[in-house]
């Protein structure tokens, strides 16, 4: 007589195929038959059937009528934004800043995008004598910061006065615009002592899978150590992180 093997495993085995039907139905994008799902995952349609109506129950798999056909349910996304809501980014990103300290030897940062504005949530300091000061719960200037332009150009609102802060400062509403669209273009910003006279700012989004803006990582120092090619390289570096960062969203 064959072995079936115990309740325990049984139950673990048909939890893992549960979950390659989910994956399958997410990596498709569309709607799928019972055929199609067995075909990608490599399970039985019998089984397929049997799984995509205990899925149907608590919303996971939607079943459309019409077509015959299976997609994710409404209850999935009702997870992913739970399980999004309690991940810290502080915890997540930390590692980042961390390294970034220590490939550019500059101040690095990680800020959260509000309704109106931008706030440094965590960040580490540089071990250099003279380093910028950064500052948690400081929100950035939107037009004059590498943190705050890229807020502007993933949906952020210029303020409606573009103050002043040095002769770099950028108070031309139709220099600020191009500047955005740049940032938008090529994927990160910079700033060259528009907010404080020595200051020097590079700065990347941290897009989730919608492209949506959940923060952006940046790195800042005195003017003399952060030159134009030395800042892009630094983009680069940011870039990287903002990937990993991004990838636990």
């Amino acid at each position: 007589m064959a072995r079936t093997g115990r309740p325990a495993d049984r139950q673990v085995e048909s939890v893992q195929k549960a979950i390659a039907v989910l994956d399958v139905l997410a990596a498709a994008g569309e709607e799928l038959g019972t055929n199609e799902i067995a075909r990608r995952t490599g399970i039985n349609a019998s089984t397929v059937s049997r799984l995509l109506a205990t899925l149907v129950v608590p919303g996971l798999v939607q079943h459309h009528q019409a077509s015959g056909r299976y997609g994710l349910g409404i209850r999935i996304l009702q997870l992913a934004g739970a399980a999004r809501e309690t991940l810290d980014i502080r915890r997540i990103a930390r590692p980042s800043l961390e390294d970034l300290v220590a490939v550019s030897g500059e101040t690095a940062t990680l800020s959260v995008p509000g309704e109106h504005d931008v706030m440094t949530l965590d960040f580490v300091q540089s071990p250099q004598s003279v380093r910028s000061v950064a500052e948690i719960g400081r929100n950035s200037v939107r037009h004059a910061t590498a943190v705050g332009k890229v807020f502007l150009a993933h949906g952020g609102r210029a303020p409606d006065e573009l103050t002043r802060f040095t002769e770099h400062t950028i108070t031309d509403r139709g220099v600020l615009e191009r500047e955005i669209a740049t940032i938008r273009e090529r994927g990160w910003g910079v700033s060259r002592a528009e907010r404080e006279p020595d200051l020097v700012g590079v700065a990347v989004p941290v897009l989730d899978r919608d492209g949506d803006l959940i923060a952006i990582l940046g790195v800042q120092g005195p003017r003399g150590r952060l030159d134009e090619q030395r800042a892009e390289v630094l983009a680069g570096t940011l870039r990287e992180h903002a990937r990993t960062v991004a990838s636990a969203f």
